[in-house]
C-alpha cells in the first residue's frame, strides 16, 4: 500500500479498508492539531489510488471502506465517484463506505451531489466541530463558525447520509471552560447528528496551542474539570432525534457510551457520582491516553 505520511482515520473504522486518496490536509491551520504539519496537501494519481485498491482487496473481504486523509470531499465529486465505483467494482460486498467531512467541503457540496454520493454507497461522513463556542472556534482558527457547521449538518443528515461529529473536551482552556462545554452541547443539540464524539485535547509540541501553553497563555482543566465540561455538553445536548453519544476514545479519562436522549439521565448520574468521589482510580490511567 502506498501509504504517505500519517494516515489517520476514525476507531469506527478500525476493520475497514482504509484508502489513501489525500495527503495531509487543505486548511491545517487548527492550533491544536499536529497531524499534518510539516506536510504539504495533495490529492494522490487515480491510477496510484486504483492501485491501492486492487491490493487492499486482495488481502481480506471487506465490509467497509474508508477514504483517507482529511480531505478527500473536497475532490471533484465525480472524481469521488470513480473511485468509489471501483472499490465497489473490487468489493461488491462492501456496504458502506465512510469519508471525513470538513464544514467548507461539505457546504460546496450541492444536496444533489450529496445524493449521488450516498446513491453509490457514501454512508457516512464524519465531520469535526471541536467546539460550539465562537470564540473558541477562532481561537483555534478552525476555519468554520458554528453557523456555517450547522448548515453543513443539516446537508449531509438531508442527503440520508449519516453523520457523526466530534468535539474537543478542554479546547477553550480553564478561562473559557464552562462557555465551551454550554455552548457546545447546545451546539450538537441543535445539528443533532447520528453519532457524537467527545475527545479530549492532547498538548502535542509541534502545535501552536502547545507553544501557547509553554507561554502561559492556555492551561488545560484538570481532569474532574474535563469530565465536567464532559457532563455540561451532554445535559445541554437536547437532540431532535436519536444519537449515539461516546467518549471511549483512548484520549478520555471516562469512557461513555450512551444513546441519546434515552440514556440521557443515566450517564449523567455516573459523571455525576465519579466527580463527587473525586477518585482518580475511577479514571484512565495517564500512561493509557493516547490520540
Amino acid at each position: 500500500m502506498d501509504y504517505v505520511g500519517h494516515v489517520i482515520r476514525p476507531p469506527s473504522e478500525a476493520y475497514s479498508m482504509i484508502i489513501q486518496v489525500t495527503v495531509g490536509c487543505s486548511h491545517n491551520q487548527c492550533t491544536f492539531c499536529g497531524t499534518y504539519k510539516g506536510q504539504n496537501f495533495y490529492i494522490k494519481n487515480l491510477d496510484q489510488i486504483k492501485r491501492d485498491i486492487d491490493e487492499a482487496s486482495s488481502y481480506y473481504r471487506y465490509k467497509k471502506a474508508f477514504l483517507a486523509d482529511g480531505d478527500v470531499l473536497i475532490l471533484p465529486t465525480a472524481t469521488i465517484l470513480e473511485i468509489m465505483n471501483y472499490i465497489k467494482k473490487k468489493n461488491p460486498h462492501i456496504e458502506r463506505i465512510g469519508v471525513y467531512g470538513n464544514t467548507k467541503a461539505i457546504l460546496k457540496k450541492t444536496p444533489e451531489e450529496l445524493k449521488q454520493l450516498r446513491n453509490v454507497g457514501l454512508g457516512i461522513i464524519y465531520q469535526g466541530i471541536e467546539s460550539g463556542n465562537v470564540q473558541v472556534l477562532r481561537k483555534i482558527k478552525k476555519g468554520a463558525l458554528p453557523g456555517h457547521q450547522l448548515k453543513a449538518a443539516e446537508k449531509v443528515k438531508n442527503s440520508g447520509i449519516l453523520l457523526s461529529q466530534t468535539v474537543l473536551l478542554g479546547l477553550g482552556g480553564i478561562d473559557m471552560s464552562i462557555p465551551h462545554a454550554i455552548d457546545t452541547g447546545k451546539h450538537l443539540g441543535n445539528m443533532s447528528p447520528d453519532y457524537a464524539s467527545a475527545l479530549t485535547v492532547m498538548l502535542l509540541p509541534n502545535t501552536e496551542l502547545y507553544r501557547d501553553f509553554q507561554k502561559g497563555n492556555f492551561a488545560l482543566p484538570d481532569k474532574f474539570s474535563l469530565l465536567r465540561e464532559l457532563k455540561l455538553i451532554i445535559e445541554h445536548m437536547d437532540v431532535h432525534s436519536k444519537c449515539m453519544f461516546t467518549s471511549n476514545h483512548a484520549s478520555n479519562y471516562l469512557p461513555i457510551k450512551a444513546t441519546l436522549p434515552d440514556q440521557k439521565n443515566d450517564v449523567l448520574d455516573l459523571i455525576n457520582r465519579v466527580i463527587e468521589s473525586g477518585d482518580e482510580n475511577l479514571l484512565k490511567p495517564e500512561h493509557l491516553r493516547a490520540l
